[in-house]
């Protein structure tokens, strides 16, 4: 294979999309992702244990486990944002037309 048989096709901004999901899903899983990146940087931040965090979050240890390695088909937004909300985060959600 050589760069002339290369073809870069231009994202349309959600991956989820990209890989074939429709968009309402697409715009959901996204969300999802969103959440448990930023789950994941502020329990990192916090420097609490798995243990830890599974007591401050009201969940099992493998449970939080499967939050930290970004395993989005194991959570539902609705669930993402309690567990948010039970870390101390503030989670909002914006509507954009």
């Amino acid at each position: 294979m050589s760069e002339n048989d290369i073809t870069i096709i231009e994202g349309s901004g959600n991956v989820f999309i990209d890989l074939g999901f429709p968009p309402a899903e697409a715009e959901v899983m996204k969300l999802r992702a969103e959440v448990m990146i930023r789950m994941q940087q502020f329990l990192k931040a916090q420097g609490w244990t798995q243990a830890e965090t599974a007591r401050q979050l009201g969940i099992t240890q493998p449970r939080v486990s499967r939050l930290l390695k970004h395993k989005v088909e194991d959570f539902s937004l609705d669930m993402l944002l309690t567990l948010a909300a039970r870390a101390g985060l503030h989670p909002e959600l914006r509507l954009i037309a």
